[in-house]
């Protein structure tokens, strides 16, 4: 199938394709007599991957990392386990950072009572001090 087929199988825009070509997370292609871009079934799987891990913020490096692992089916996890377990703590970290950020807007909104008019509006006011 060509690329274009491929974008649309696994809903992924062209230049993503191409783009985890160039990363090296996508097999290398075929090429047609007219220079067009050839790919089997394990394109899908192996784009379908790539995706579901960037759905979980695994980073392209960390994709590579999976793929070489996956390629040795016989290696302990023990790497694998750790980077989920890295993202994570991340994760934990980015809820904290994300109730404090809850928390100061919530003070901000208090700033500012519904009926006034911009020019006393509490939340400006506060924001530019």
């Amino acid at each position: 199938m060509r690329i274009g087929e491929l974008a649309k199988l696994t809903a992924c825009s062209v230049q993503t394709i191409r783009y985890y070509e160039k990363e090296g997370l996508l097999d290398s292609i075929k090429r047609s007599e007219g220079n067009y871009r050839l790919y089997d079934n394990s394109a899908i799987e192996q784009l379908m991957f790539i995706k579901h891990c960037r759905g979980l913020d695994i980073t392209l490096s960390e994709i590579r990392q999976l793929i070489d692992l996956r390629d040795s089916p016989d290696t302990a996890c023990n790497n694998i386990n750790a980077l989920v377990d890295r993202h994570v703590k991340q994760v934990d970290l980015r809820i904290g950072e994300l109730k404090e950020l809850k928390r100061q807007l919530k003070i901000l909104r208090r700033k500012c009572t519904t009926g006034r008019v911009v020019k006393d509006c509490g939340i400006l006011l506060a924001l530019s001090q």
